[in-house]
């Protein structure tokens, strides 16, 4: 596929698989958490909890990126903490583009993990329970096992939104070539120039192929586990 691109995008469709990736990588184990908590957590304050959670889903994506860039950025507080005592900038770095990605995709895995985890017959939780299991036991050998096709589901979307992510990427992150301009911002960039229309049409056809490709292998795996599952029942 790459040999049919220009170097430029290419470089923006490794950059956005790459940072897709990555976004799954740090979603994993919070996005699981997080679900299972909101499934089944009881505490003060769970509705706000769940509002804030899913904020990014009804924000802009520019506003999240600048909230990103008001915490983050050298001005910020954590990026200013950041720059001061380790001398790490985030904001306007790949980081940052995997980081964008990730806000914005959380609120997605985070539901697909909370549905699953609702769905789990709470009779075979409470069952392990009473044979001696203790929370954490029930959780790791009963809840995630048979909620794994919604965790799989919750990274694959989370890959595919960030695959597409771009008004959070192009506010904290730039869109500078080779660095940080992934799909969507090379996309952009190739409809605002004269001639830019074949680019534009390659980029948009990539896209396309890319993300059903996800979508399908995700449609695939969750079968077949769930027929896993279903045998050892």
């Amino acid at each position: 596929m790459t040999g049919l691109l220009t170097p430029q995008e290419a470089s923006a469709l490794w950059l956005s698989i790459e940072v897709a990736v990555w976004c799954v990588v740090f979603l994993a184990v919070p996005g699981t958490v997080t679900g299972w908590l909101l499934a089944r957590g009881q505490f003060r304050g769970k509705a706000v909890a769940e509002v804030i959670v899913h904020l990014p889903l009804v924000l802009p994506p520019v506003v999240t990126g600048y909230l990103l860039l008001l915490l983050l950025g050298r001005e910020g507080p954590i990026g200013g903490l950041l720059e001061g005592a380790f001398g790490v900038s985030v904001a306007f770095t790949w980081w940052a583009a995997v980081l964008a990605s990730a806000v914005v995709s959380f609120p997605l895995m985070v539901r697909a993990v909370k549905l699953s985890v609702e769905l789990v017959d709470q009779r075979l939780e409470h069952a392990a329970a009473t044979l001696g299991a203790s929370p954490l036991q029930v959780w790791l050998r009963v809840t995630l096992p048979l909620s794994l096709p919604g965790v799989l589901t919750g990274l694959v979307l989370a890959f595919a939104r960030s695959l597409g992510e771009f008004g959070a990427t192009i506010t904290f992150a730039g869109n500078i070539a080779g660095e940080t301009q992934t799909l969507p911002l090379a996309l952009y960039n190739f409809t605002q120039i004269p001639g830019g229309e074949g680019a534009a049409t390659r980029l948009v056809v990539v896209s396309v192929l890319v993300s059903f490709a996800a979508m399908l292998a995700s449609e695939l795996a969750a079968k077949r586990l769930s027929r896993m599952l279903g045998g050892k029942a």
